[in-house]
């Protein structure tokens, strides 16, 4: 797959506007700030395709980048970021909500912040994708902030959460690319 061969295709902003062409499409989630954009520029070889922001709450929209004419990688706006008002927020969980439960969703690439940790937000994404049966991996960002100890001991955390009980999880940083052909090769495993 070539990955340069990427563009922003849509950034839809209401229901009407979501893309049901029959390719694979990989959802980002997680909360505002956790690094969707950063992983989605890492693996697409990019520094500024997916905006990144210093202000959590920025992605308003959901982004589809198309790759290679074979797949696409989503941007879905942070939850959990209370800095908008009730009827914005209320107008993403309908986006986020249609779309999630639609059908053209292949698998959600969840994404916890390793120093952070799991927050109440995440759980509940997590035990949504968990009772609705939607196919998910998690990528924990961030995971050069930590030291090594600290690290594991976090990793360890992830690997004990019940709710992540068989699910692949991949330490990551956009810093250092560490993750990045993990990332890519459980995409393509589930394009095959």
């Amino acid at each position: 797959m070539n990955v340069n061969n990427t563009e922003l295709v849509l950034t839809a902003g209401n229901e009407s506007q979501l893309i049901h062409d029959g390719l694979p499409q990989f959802a980002f989630s997680g909360r505002s700030n956790v690094g969707k954009s950063s992983l989605i520029n890492t693996l697409l070889n990019r520094k500024k395709l997916a905006r990144v922001s210093s202000e959590p709450g920025k992605t308003i929209t959901i982004n589809y980048y198309r790759v290679d004419k074979s797949l696409y990688l989503v941007d879905l706006p942070g939850y959990g970021y209370a800095k908008r008002s009730e009827n914005e927020k209320k107008q993403w969980s309908q986006l986020v909500d249609s779309y999630v439960t639609g059908e053209d969703v292949t698998c959600i690439v969840q994404l916890i912040d390793l120093k952070v940790g799991i927050t109440d937000d995440d759980y509940m994404m997590l035990e949504w994708m968990s009772d609705a049966g939607i196919p998910f991996f998690v990528v924990a960002t961030k995971a050069d902030k930590l030291n090594k100890t600290d690290r594991n001991k976090a990793m360890m955390r992830l690997a004990t959460e019940p709710l992540l009980q068989n699910v692949p999880v991949v330490p990551f940083s956009a810093l250092k690319k560490e993750g990045k052909d993990e990332v890519w090769k459980k995409i393509l495993n589930m394009v095959q």
